[in-house]
């Protein structure tokens, strides 16, 4: 079982037709991301650094003093992200296996649904792998009803149905009312996630999420779009029937050296997901506001911003206030979005986060990709891993 619950759900706007497919049937209707668990290994600690570093806020707790004997977890929440950190309280357990293969990464991702038991029930005869069974927990708040299927890596996605529960997270869990140390950034939703996964097996997962989710290609990037002069990499964008959940799919193409994937892959144990992209409406007050709070972001030189207004045109951001943050923009036939990454928030070169600001543009920032590639080498290459 996934430990982790909520009732906002992460939504964006709907897509245009040129990448969803229309008139087909959504067996699979998803309401938006309902949260994201990670398995880390001291989840007090870690809640500390997404409050104080993130701005994101306490809002409820499970562990040994709600009941649970085993584990303990901390929900937070800001704008419409929830994220979930659990962590082990007995080195025997499931949670203690994943944080020993992997380090501190993604367990779960949490679907919110209107009917858990059909999700499942739809995609395990596609052909889907069941983590668990539709089971239903309740408490003086309501119930709620999840069940999980098994994706990429020790990936699992969970289908949380909570029509019927109105406490501040799931059943089990306890409300925090108010949290002094949160200091948010203006981080909004979950604009996407990426996966990676190993040597040709991308095709293998699109697949799966197009039989097994009824999701459809959105975008594809090959080694030609993606890459550098020492590595590549190739990616399949994947997005769910209303457009709400998009999954970047990548793998290692052949490279003079080892590719970010590789070394993801080497670091982290196996397919895992790489980054998660969170949306802000104010990214220059966002970025200026995590840097000041200790996020470190990626360098990106001056030349990038000397072609810049060349490449995308006219843009309402001062160009010197782009360049002292590092923010990337790149422009596409709907708009333009701007878009800068963080470093690796863990000491194993393996999750990182991505804050984007969308002004027209549905895109991921095809023309970004040559600088940001090249700033993760260099990264790559300070820790001997090129």
């Amino acid at each position: 079982m996934s430990r982790a619950h909520g009732s906002a759900t992460a939504d964006i706007a709907v897509p245009s037709s040129e990448y969803i497919k229309s008139g087909a049937s959504d067996f699979l209707p998803l309401k938006g991301t309902d949260y994201i668990e990670f398995y880390v290994g001291n989840a007090r600690q870690a809640a500390y650094f997404y409050r104080v570093a993130m701005g994101m806020s306490l809002v409820a707790y499970a562990g040994p003093e709600t009941g649970q004997r085993d584990f303990a977890s901390y929900v937070l929440q800001q704008g419409k992200i929830r994220f979930v950190l659990t962590t082990a309280l007995r080195s025997g357990s499931d949670i203690a296996s994943h944080v020993q293969r992997h380090g501190d990464g993604v367990h779960a991702i949490a679907l919110c649904v209107d009917d858990a038991r059909s999700a499942w029930l739809e995609t395990t005869r596609r052909g889907a792998k069941s983590i668990s069974d539709p089971f239903v927990i309740s408490d003086d708040r309501g119930s709620a009803t999840l069940s999980s299927i098994a994706t990429y890596g020790d990936t699992i996605h969970t289908f949380v149905e909570r029509r019927n529960y109105f406490g501040p997270f799931l059943p089990g869990f306890e409300a925090v009312a108010s949290d002094p140390f949160a200091r948010p950034v203006g981080l909004e939703y979950i604009d996407h996630m990426v996966g990676n996964v190993g040597w040709h097996e991308m095709d293998h997962w699109v697949a799966f999420y197009s039989d097994v989710m009824g999701f459809s290609l959105y975008q594809h990037f090959d080694d030609r779009d993606i890459s550098t002069e020492y590595s590549a990499l190739m990616s399949k964008v994947m997005a769910n029937g209303n457009g709400y959940v998009k999954f970047p799919i990548n793998e290692p193409a052949e490279g003079r050296r080892k590719s970010q994937i590789e070394e993801y892959l080497d670091f982290y144990g196996g397919p895992g997901v790489q980054h998660i992209a969170l949306a802000t409406h104010d990214i220059l007050h966002t970025v200026q506001t995590l840097r000041n709070q200790g996020i470190e972001f990626l360098h990106v030189p001056h030349s990038y911003y000397a072609e810049l207004q060349d490449r995308v045109g006219r843009i309402d951001e001062p160009l010197e206030q782009l360049e002292d943050l590092g923010i990337l923009v790149d422009r596409d036939n709907e708009g333009y979005m701007l878009q800068i990454f963080t470093r690796p928030v863990e000491d194993r070169p393996t999750l990182f986060y991505e804050i984007i600001q969308r002004k027209g543009s549905r895109s991921f920032g095809k023309g970004n990709f040559k600088a940001l590639f090249e700033a993760i080498e260099r990264e790559q290459m300070a820790r001997g891993n090129l």
